[in-house]
């Protein structure tokens, strides 16, 4: 063996001595690569995974306001004022004012009518036809909190509302059941419990988010026009509320109930009476389970990526025991420490890094083919999916390459440490 200055890493002699090194034992090697194959393969799947379902909430959230909540009513759980435990109450249109005005920081304060629908007794008739929709009655704003697409015709206006029409806007689902392809259903009449409104519009949602029933499913009335059909009084089932802009919807959501149960007359102390749902919480603890997640992912990934590094190290420090008498030959005829060490992690280098970019490339294109299926499911109508778009972005993609090299030169910097301590002549004995 001649040693002529410092090989350097584009030496053929060099790579072709890793290459023996590696093929003395082909098994061992292969089981060693596995190692940091699986590492890395599972961290691309479970970091993918992850980002899939981020992206399929995130999607399923569209543009509904995150600074918004939702109150209703239900049953007292505290007599207060001389008023019984377990009664029922209701919010009332003058609440729309009265929140406005003594809670400035509310911004979007709209009230809905909902009734029937879903699965029930059907309600609703065109021709021959007929379905069981969810009926709601509501203000042009509401369509501020939870956006919605208008596929044909348009939504409801103030107009609708100061004059009562009998209009409607239906969800695309109830367009499909009641209507052929072909057929134009704006300026068509349905016949709602026992009423007949026209058709103004149809919509599908943008949101996953549904509120009294599924958009799609839904047919919309003007707030003022359903209260007198259905004889509400000045009734209102629900609010939808959202925060000025610099005020947190939680802080709004804890001083609007506190007035409406001042002014109902509502023990401060009781829980019960008023339901309510917050968005902008319910976007944090998303947010914080995406966190845990991520940290999960790398957690779980980097271990199992440091077993096969493990790995890597003591298949170095085996191959090493078997080639003492060459490294003894090499520090005899002039290879120096520094050149001993740069081989050894060169051949760490190059095995964790083939097994780690074949990982990585099979982890990328497993989640390309998950993701086509995904694509297909949705392309066909299926709306029950929570993961959307499974992909590694390029930082991570590069975080995984670094890690490989590192994990790489470290598995291999400790077995070429112990080699070098071995003295030429002592080696050269070795059997």
């Amino acid at each position: 063996m001649e040693v002529q200055g410092e090989a350097t890493m584009f030496d053929i002699d060099r790579w072709k001595e890793i290459i023996s090194a590696l093929k003395k034992n082909k098994l061992r090697s292969f089981l060693t690569a596995f190692g940091v194959f699986w590492g890395i393969f599972m961290l691309i799947i479970m970091a993918g995974a992850g980002k899939g379902l981020e992206n399929g909430i995130t999607d399923g959230v569209g543009q509904i306001a995150t600074n918004s909540f939702f109150l209703w009513t239900q049953r007292t759980s505290e007599p207060y004022k001389g008023l019984r435990r377990g009664r029922w109450w209701s919010y009332e249109n003058e609440d729309v004012d009265f929140i406005r005005k003594n809670v400035p920081e509310a911004d979007i304060v709209t009230p809905r009518l909902f009734s029937g629908g879903g699965g029930g007794t059907s309600n609703t008739v065109r021709g021959e036809r007929t379905g069981s929709y969810y009926i709601k009655g509501d203000y042009p704003e509401w369509a501020k909190i939870d956006p919605v697409e208008v596929t044909n015709g348009r939504w409801l206006n103030n107009v609708d509302v100061m004059q009562r029409r009998k209009v409607c806007i239906i969800g695309e689902t109830i367009f499909k059941e009641l209507f052929d392809a072909d057929e134009e259903p704006i300026g068509e009449y349905l016949r709602i419990n026992g009423v007949y409104y026209q058709i103004v519009g149809v919509i599908k949602p943008i949101s996953n988010i549904n509120i009294n029933g599924r958009t799609e499913e839904s047919i919309f009335l003007p707030f003022s026009t359903m209260q007198i059909a259905y004889n509400y009084g000045n009734q209102v089932h629900i609010f939808g509320i959202t925060a000025k802009p610099g005020h947190s919807a939680s802080t709004v959501e804890e001083k609007v109930m506190a007035a409406l149960k001042e002014r109902h007359k509502i023990a401060p102390n009781d829980v019960q009476a008023i339901g309510h749902i917050n968005l902008e919480k319910q976007f944090k603890q998303f947010s914080s389970l995406f966190t845990g997640i991520q940290i999960l992912t790398w957690i779980v990934g980097i271990g199992t990526l440091l077993a096969g590094v493990i790995g890597v190290s003591n298949i170095m420090l085996v191959i090493i025991k078997e080639r003492t008498q060459e490294i003894g030959v090499m520090r005899a005829i002039g290879a120096t420490p520094r050149k001993v060490i740069g081989q050894i992690i060169l051949e760490s280098v190059f095995l964790t890094t083939v097994a780690g970019y074949l990982g990585l490339f099979l982890g990328v294109l497993l989640l390309e083919g998950f993701n086509k299926i995904l694509e297909m499911a949705a392309a066909s109508g299926s709306q029950d999916i929570f993961i959307k778009q499974p992909e590694v972005n390029f930082t991570v993609a590069v975080a995984c390459l670094t890690i490989l090299i590192v994990s790489g030169a470290i598995a291999g910097y400790i077995p070429a440490r112990r080699a070098v301590q071995i003295k030429p002549i002592d080696a050269l004995r070795d059997e």
